[in-house]
């Protein structure tokens, strides 16, 4: 029978080659583009001035106050052009918005000699028109000198006080002690800020839409989405679907077909450990406390969310909402970090067949990480609470949003991961067989390593510009957590599944192939759906919107597959010595595809980012994507490192405990995803009707309390479900029994 194009292009071969050719071109695609980068993103001035000839603010001051506006860690209180955290107010839209009232009662009082309250509605729009003609036509962001109009000047300096006194008072409303910001650094944080509702408000050169593509909605300036994004919202909407049937066609019918003599492997028996081995046991206790703890500060958090006027436990002026949750989110990455860490240290020994020359260096790794993770964290505390003010960017926190480790810190998470890399290579270059599976690992552990890089530029000081500086602490999120996190976990749950006899070596490998494939395709150059509103051009809408969710759903079929292998086993009598890791691998497909695929497509088209961007809509896909696709396979990890111990070992090892904690966690997760949804919704719909700015006052979402209490069902759950983990990882690593 004459081989079709469909056959060559799914064989392993083809899926290899394809994958190479989509990845060069990817890749080369993001470096072109971001060579063109400083061409399109807005300038800072040199000058901003008032028609009259007084300097508001310069150049220097903007990225004076840019450092401030990080050092005291605001991004993870409020958010800038949308990217932060949901408690504060978005400075953007705030100084955009207050400039525009001031302005309607400045024109209102010049024209009709009434306040704007006291317009009629024809006269409210002749004063509107003149607004506009301030704001879009007056006002031009220049790398030279901006000019305002005297209404503008008088506009930002009524800014300058409301925002002076926020910060150095603070918004008891909105969970912002205040008390450590001076009024000279509010000032400076005041020059950035309204630099960025310049972005928000003045037009791109050339163009009738402003630099951030019309975001915020702001009808008192007739500000709203364009065409393109619902255009992009379509077309993603057809290239999905029109996807997602070829991606299941294709799955079934080449990736998951059993040829007639194709054997599963046989599962891998543990008798005995390497002396490397042996010591990522003491890593486990850290994945486990360090997950526990991140548990522990999210209901925490969901307190101050609910009731922001009250101290939950301790005063808000010990633990001020901004340092815990940036805290939050870097314990995150800590420990799922730590978990792949001893993922990849675990696996290099059975492939190689031998351990490593030195095996105390996996104690040095330890006690590095250790240092990071305890210095990092005091460094956060210690940095955004102002008491580092000289030394902030080196040992502090430098206050970008789930990139916010000190300087030194993030330089030392670098040498760890170059070092496990190093520690993985030395001993896989060493393996009899060129294994597929293995070299994806060992090659996206490298890639881990190195794109952490890219948010460090430049190594020595603050990025001036905004955009630029929010442009590669994207590339670190979601190049990080959307491509080669994907690809390990591609490689990690082939491996598994393999090693663990529930799917054999050739299917694993052309599902892993295809599932590379889809990664770089979609993965690479999605990262543009975070750049639609922050200050660069507009093909950024059409390239994010078209590369969006799919690369989960060939996990997810390889899962099912496997599934069905494990039934088989389970009914069949066969002994299975590790359903609790297969148990946590399966649920991190699964939950990949509902956070990464399904909630994903829920907030990525244009249209719906427009009016969601800054909302709690993003918290379901956020918190179950991260949770799912990386935590639950950090977990598989350590719980395989724990069964290994315990078979080599001859302890008992008793399930019961492991599915409690397992379940009281995915259902935890799962539930958060309502209440989050139900207030993103009403948020999108306020900031639809009425104007961005009104979804982050504190009365948009004071009628949704209830739902906000809510919270406490899903959090306990969860929390409950880290304490059952930490239990039962350190019971059965240290305190289990002989078998008898």
């Amino acid at each position: 029978m004459k081989e079709t194009f469909l056959d060559k292009f799914m064989s392993r071969k083809g899926l290899y080659v394809s994958f190479w050719i989509i990845a060069i071109f990817m890749v080369s695609a993001l470096i072109y583009y971001t060579a063109t980068l400083q061409k399109e993103v807005p300038p800072i001035p040199s000058t901003v001035k008032s028609v009259s000839g007084e300097v508001l603010y310069t150049y220097n001051d903007v990225v004076e106050g840019k450092g401030y506006f990080q050092q005291f860690d605001l991004m993870d209180w409020g958010t800038m052009l949308g990217m932060g955290a949901y408690m504060g107010p978005d400075f953007s839209t705030d100084f955009m918005h207050y400039r525009v009232e001031f302005l309607y009662d400045f024109y209102a009082k010049e024209l009709y000699n009434k306040s704007n309250k006291e317009l009629t509605a024809i006269e409210r729009g002749a004063v509107k028109e003149r607004v506009k003609q301030d704001v879009k036509k007056q006002t031009k962001l220049l790398e030279t000198t901006t000019v305002y109009t005297d209404a503008s000047a008088l506009a930002y300096h009524k800014n300058v006080e409301y925002l002076t006194n926020l910060l150095v008072n603070g918004d008891k409303e909105r969970a912002f002690p205040g008390g450590v910001i001076r009024p000279d650094e509010a000032k400076k944080i005041a020059a950035f800020v309204d630099w960025s509702q310049l972005v928000a408000s003045s037009l791109r050169p050339g163009t009738n839409r402003t630099w951030s593509n019309n975001w915020p909605p702001e009808p008192m300036l007739d500000q709203n989405v364009t065409f393109v994004s619902h255009k992009i919202s379509l077309w993603e909407f057809l290239i999905l679907w029109t996807l997602t049937i070829i991606v299941i066609f294709l799955s079934y019918e080449f990736l998951l077909k059993k040829d007639a003599k194709e054997d599963l492997e046989k599962p891998m028996e543990i008798t005995s450990l390497f002396k490397s081995q042996k010591k990522l046991m003491k890593y486990i206790p850290i994945v486990a406390g360090l997950f526990l703890a991140q548990l522990v500060i999210g209901g925490y958090l969901a307190h101050l969310y609910t009731e922001p006027t009250q101290d939950f436990i301790v005063s808000q002026g010990i633990l001020p909402f901004n340092v815990l949750r940036s805290i939050h989110t870097q314990l995150a990455i800590l420990w799922v970090a730590v978990g792949w860490l001893v993922g990849g240290l675990l696996i290099a020994p059975w492939v190689a067949n031998k351990d490593h020359k030195f095996p105390w260096l996996v104690d040095v790794l330890w006690t590095a990480l250790l240092v990071v993770a305890v210095g990092s964290l005091i460094g956060l505390y210690m940095g955004a609470t102002g008491q580092m003010r000289d030394t902030w960017f080196w040992l502090g926190n430098e206050g970008r949003e789930l990139v916010n480790l000190g300087r030194l810190w993030d330089i030392g998470l670098v040498v760890g991961l170059v070092f496990w890399f190093l520690l993985i290579i030395s001993l896989i270059k060493k393996a009899a067989t060129n294994n597929p599976i293995v070299s994806t690992i060992i090659w996206s552990a490298f890639a881990i390593a190195t794109l952490y890089i890219a948010g460090m530029m430049p190594v020595h000081k603050v990025m001036p510009n905004f955009t630029v500086d929010d442009y590669y602490r994207w590339w670190v999120i979601h190049l990080w957590v959307e491509l080669t996190f994907e690809l390990f976990a591609a490689g990690v749950i082939a491996f598994f599944t393999v090693s663990l006899g529930l799917i054999s070596n050739k299917t694993a490998v052309r599902v892993m192939f295809f599932e590379l494939f889809l990664i770089m395709m979609s993965g690479t150059l999605g990262v543009g759906h975070h750049y639609w509103w922050q200050g660069l051009d507009e093909y950024w809408i059409a390239i994010g919107g078209i590369f969006s969710a799919l690369e989960p759903l060939p996990l997810a079929l390889m899962i099912v597959e496997a599934m069905k292998n494990y039934r088989e086993k389970v009914h069949s009598a066969e002994g299975f010595n590790f359903s609790t890791p297969f148990m946590w691998i399966s649920g991190s497909a699964i939950l990949n595809w509902i956070g990464a695929g399904f909630f994903g497509m829920v907030i990525n088209t244009p249209t719906i980012s427009y009016y969601s961007h800054g909302t709690y809509l993003i918290m379901p896909h956020g918190h179950i994507a991260l949770l799912g696709a990386f935590g639950y396979i950090s977990l598989a990890f350590v719980y395989m490192a724990s069964r290994t111990n315990s078979l080599a070992n001859n302890l008992v090892w008793d399930e019961k405990i492991s599915k409690i904690g397992f379940w009281l966690l995915t259902i935890g997760v799962l539930l958060f995803a309502l209440p989050t949804y139900m207030i993103g919704i009403e948020q999108t719909r306020i900031a639809q009707e009425m104007g961005y700015f009104y979804t982050r006052l504190r009365s948009a979402v004071e009628p949704l309390k209830g739902w906000m209490w809510f919270r406490i069902v899903p959090d306990s759950l969860m929390i409950l479900g880290g304490l059952t983990i930490f239990y039962d990882l350190v019971t059965k690593t240290y305190f289990a029994k002989k078998n008898s």
